[in-house]
């Protein structure tokens, strides 16, 4: 049986956010509640959003490793 990490590499996050960062951009679903403010803050960037997303582990993406 193979051991798995439980964490990810700094590459998978960057992938990860920017892959999500990509599809917010081009009108994807936000998976978190943010307020007005809270977009006005971030100025309403896909990749803080999907940084967002990440830390609270609602990505909707799945790292496969070989």
């Amino acid at each position: 049986m193979r051991e798995y990490q439980k964490s990810l590499s700094r590459f998978e996050i960057a992938r990860l956010i920017a892959a999500r960062a990509i599809q917010i951009a081009m009108g994807a679903p936000v998976f978190i509640k943010l307020s007005k403010e809270e977009l006005v803050k971030i100025n309403y960037d896909p990749t803080e959003i999907a940084r967002m997303e990440l830390e609270k582990k609602v990505l909707p993406l799945v790292v496969k490793r070989k």
